[in-house]
């Protein structure tokens, strides 16, 4: 008999919001797995069928990680042994859960066949709380990756939607990555219980957000853009429209001989405000300097040589490999050694 496993979304908690088609599913099974029991929609589904969580999980494992591969292995066991399982997560089962991408990653290697049947997530009902369209550029997030990172993973030109901000721990780590881009006083929402009949918004300042008391399983976090333009990207669109062919004359008619003055005087510029101590000028003389290496940069893409693209992951994957104390598990602790090492590599290459 064929192994089957059917993953199904609950929605963001108001049962209103479960798929008719999960709804079925739901009443043509005997019993039903659920990654957690913490969900308003689990009272109601006690009265149709049994039910197994793996909440024990969650106060047994170290971290996150271990939780995800615990469960996916009784999964993938359960539906070897009873040939047909119904396994239900929160939201929609596509939208930010480790667990359904680990199940169909292994169900290839196992035989089992898998069945997703979509759900509301908790984007939905945050846009309608906010009042804005996901198309406007939203991007979306965990705050566990975001937390565990130095610098946020999105661009500032366009609003954010971080889900699972579940403590204030998680919302303390988010807030010190935040501020590696936004300034300390920019406004903030936090979502709570989106998608239930006690949802609620907070507003506040970025620096006040892991002071809530409200924050929880079901909190959100919404960041709007920056009040000006302040990305690469938006950057890259300027300077593609002045060399376009409704754009400037002048950057039109610039070569990668032509801007080798205009390089070399910026550069000298950001030195002389650095050794003035000027800090504000620093400021405007990269940006200048910044202009330079876009246009280069452009000029090849015209070319079809580079992109900014390959500029980037060059340079990110050249440091990357030089610093192996850092990215990988070479143990160096002063810097002579660090710079030993880097010329040793560098030959190398």
């Amino acid at each position: 008999m064929a192994m089957e496993l059917t993953i199904i979304g609950l929605g963001p908690g108001d049962p209103r919001w479960i798929t008719r088609e999960a709804w079925e599913e739901i009443h043509s099974m005997d019993e039903i797995f659920l990654r957690t029991k913490d969900h308003p929609v689990v009272s109601q589904l006690s009265e149709i069928l049994s039910i197994h969580s793996f909440d024990d999980i969650y106060q047994e494992a170290g971290d996150f990680a271990e939780v995800y591969s615990r469960i996916v292995d009784q999964i993938l066991y359960e539906t070897t042994r009873r040939k047909k399982v119904l396994y239900a997560v929160p939201g929609d089962p596509m939208v930010g859960e480790a667990t359904v991408a680990a199940l169909r990653k292994r169900s290839i290697e196992s035989g089992v066949a898998i069945k997703i049947i979509p759900g509301v997530s908790f984007i939905e009902p945050c846009l309608a709380m906010l009042k804005i369209d996901a198309l406007d550029g939203l991007s979306v997030a965990d705050a566990l990756v975001v937390a565990a990172g130095y610098h946020p993973p999105f661009p500032p030109d366009h609003s954010t939607l971080i889900a699972q901000l579940y403590s204030k721990m998680v919302a303390s780590d988010v807030k010190l990555t935040l501020m590696n881009q936004y300034p300390y006083d920019h406004p903030i929402v936090l979502l709570h219980f989106a998608g239930t009949p006690e949802a609620q918004m907070e507003e506040m300042e970025l620096f006040e957000m892991d002071r809530s008391d409200q924050i929880g399983s079901m909190t959100a976090l919404y960041i709007p853009p920056l009040s000006v333009p302040s990305s690469l990207e938006s950057f890259q669109e300027t300077v593609a429209r002045l060399r376009a062919p409704d754009g400037c004359p002048w950057d039109q008619e610039q070569t990668h001989e032509s801007l080798r003055m205009h390089l070399l005087e910026e550069s000298y510029e950001v030195l002389h405000s650095i050794d003035s101590g000027n800090l504000s000028a620093l400021k405007e003389e990269l940006g200048d300097l910044l202009l330079q290496i876009v246009l280069h940069a452009q000029i090849a893409t015209e070319a079809g040589e580079f992109t900014m693209a390959d500029v980037i992951a060059g340079i990110n994957t050249k440091i990357i490999r030089r610093h192996p104390h850092v990215f990988g598990e070479l143990d160096l602790k002063e810097v002579d050694q660090v710079l030993t090492n880097w010329e040793r590599l560098k030959a190398a290459e």
